[in-house]
C-alpha cells in the first residue's frame, strides 16, 4: 500500500542559508556590495514600476555584461558553492525522512524560493527536494542568460502549494492545475503539509497553512527574531524557532512531533472511511435479502 505523503516546504533565504543566495559569490563577483546591488535592483524596479524579483534578475543580467561577464547557468551553479547553511541542514532532510518512515509516512521535501534555482542546484543539497520551484533563467545557444524563464515573487508562491497538493509539478501545466479535483483525490491533502519560512515574504503561504489545516513555521536569527515574533503574534504562523536544523533543536522536536501528528490523523481519516465503507456494503446486502432492488 502507497504510504501517506507530508510535504514540508521551505523558503531558502535566510531560512536553509544565513542570507540572500546572491550574497555569497556572485553579488561579490560584480566588484559590489550586496547593499550596493540590492539598492541599483530596488531603484531600477520602482523607476521602472517592475515587479521586484523581475527587477533583480534583469539587474543581474545588466550588472554582468557590465562587469564584460557573461551571466551563464555554470557561473550561477558554482555560485551557489560558497552557500553558508544554517546549522543541521545537511544532516536534516535524511534524519526527517528516516523518522517520517518510522511513522508509515513518506516525506518529501520542497523549495519555494524567490531566489536562484541554479544557485540552489550549486549549494549541495538540491538532491534533497522532490522539486525546487524558484526563478530560473531562459539561455541561448552559448549558455548566456537571456530572459526570465520562471519568475516567483512574494504572492504567486501560493501557486506552488497547489501544485504540491494536487502533485502537478510541471509548472507548463496549467491545466491539470486549475481543473477541479475531488479534495479525497489530492495527493498532499494540506492538513499534510508544514511550511517553513523565515518573514514577510513567506505570509501568503504560511495564511495558507493556518487557513487549511496545515502547519507554518518561522525561523529566525537574532537580527530578525522580533520580525518573527510579530508573525506568531499576529496568529500568521504556529511556531517560531531559532534557525537551527541540528538534531537537537526544538524545530527538530516540533516537526517530528507534527509528522506523528498528521500520521495518526491520516490513520484516523482511513478508519473512518473504512466504516463508512463497511457500513454501506452492510446495508447493501441488507436492502438485497428484503427484496430492495429485486425485479
Amino acid at each position: 500500500m502507497e504510504r501517506p505523503v507530508i510535504a514540508i516546504m521551505y523558503d531558502f533565504d535566510k531560512t536553509l542559508c544565513t542570507k540572500d543566495m546572491q550574497d555569497y559569490g556572485f553579488i561579490p563577483s560584480l566588484d559590489l556590495r550586496p547593499d550596493e546591488f540590492w539598492h541599483k535592483a530596488n531603484e531600477f524596479g520602482f523607476g521602472a514600476q517592475m515587479d521586484g524579483v523581475l527587477a533583480y534578475l534583469y539587474t543581474m543580467i545588466e550588472e554582468s555584461k557590465r562587469k564584460g561577464m557573461p551571466l551563464t547557468r555554470e557561473k550561477l551553479i558554482d555560485c551557489g558553492r560558497s552557500i553558508e547553511l544554517y546549522d543541521g541542514v545537511r544532516e536534516w532532510f535524511d534524519r526527517i525522512n528516516l523518522y517520517g518512515a518510522a511513522q508509515g509516512v513518506q516525506i518529501e521535501h520542497y523549495v519555494i524560493s524567490s531566489g536562484l534555482k541554479e544557485i540552489i542546484e550549486g549549494s549541495g543539497i538540491a538532491d534533497k527536494f522532490t522539486k525546487i520551484f524558484a526563478c530560473e533563467f531562459l539561455y541561448d545557444d552559448d549558455g548566456c542568460a537571456l530572459w526570465p524563464k520562471t519568475a516567483v515573487n512574494y504572492t504567486n508562491k501560493t501557486q506552488f502549494v497547489y501544485r504540491i497538493n494536487k502533485g502537478v509539478l510541471d509548472i507548463a501545466n496549467d491545466v491539470d492545475l486549475n481543473r477541479s479535483m475531488p479534495d479525497d483525490s489530492k495527493r498532499v491533502p494540506f492538513t499534510n503539509m508544514i511550511y517553513i519560512g523565515d518573514g514577510l515574504s513567506d505570509v501568503p503561504c504560511m495564511k495558507m497553512m493556518k487557513a487549511y489545516g496545515g502547519c507554518a513555521i518561522a525561523v529566525y536569527q537574532d537580527n530578525n527574531k522580533s520580525k518573527v515574533e510579530e508573525l506568531l503574534m499576529g496568529d500568521r504562523v504556529d511556531f517560531i524557532f531559532p534557525a537551527d536544523y541540528t538534531k537537537k533543536g526544538r524545530l527538530d522536536k516540533t516537526v517530528h512531533n507534527l509528522i506523528k501528528k498528521m500520521a495518526i490523523s491520516d490513520e484516523l481519516v482511513k478508519e473512518n472511511a473504512r466504516q463508512l465503507k463497511e457500513l454501506e456494503s452492510e446495508n447493501g446486502e441488507q436492502r438485497t435479502e428484503n427484496g430492495v432492488g429485486k425485479r
